[in-house]
């Protein structure tokens, strides 16, 4: 599986924790990891190995989580986290993780896949505004 594919599945986890209780966000974090194929079913697709690396990395951004929101509050000038929708915010959430915590990830690559996380998953304007806002951070 690759990095992006990877990052995805980060971003669809982190995504379903928007919607819950952080008592309840191991709990959604599980019931996605359930519901993924992994290696020995008919379309391999997701190991344990990798599985981990996807709880552990939505563990990290949860556990920064008021860190990255000052961050994003800071970087957003005129936009309150509330305002932003929860696709755009959980996007830039995942990066600014990669961007300030995670030093294997160089900045270029956290903000390109981050923008094509908008272009996959947001609106028409969140390209543009995960880039912005993501270039202010940097």
């Amino acid at each position: 599986m690759t990095r992006r594919a990877l990052r995805e599945h980060c971003f669809k986890m982190l995504f379903s924790t928007n919607f819950c209780t952080p008592s309840e966000a191991e709990e959604q974090i599980d019931a996605y990891l359930c519901e993924v194929p992994d290696e020995e079913d008919e379309s391999p697709e997701f190991s344990e190995e990798q599985r981990e690396l996807c709880r552990e990395r939505v563990a990290a951004v949860l556990t920064k989580l008021a860190e990255i929101d000052e961050m994003l509050t800071q970087a957003s000038s005129g936009w309150s986290l509330r305002q932003m929708g929860r696709v755009e915010l959980t996007i830039l959430r995942l990066a600014c993780y990669e961007l300030r915590f995670d030093e294997s990830i160089p900045d270029k690559v956290a903000i390109n896949e981050a923008v094509e996380l908008a272009k996959k998953f947001g609106g028409d304007e969140a390209p543009s505004f995960v880039n912005g806002v993501l270039a202010k951070l940097v």
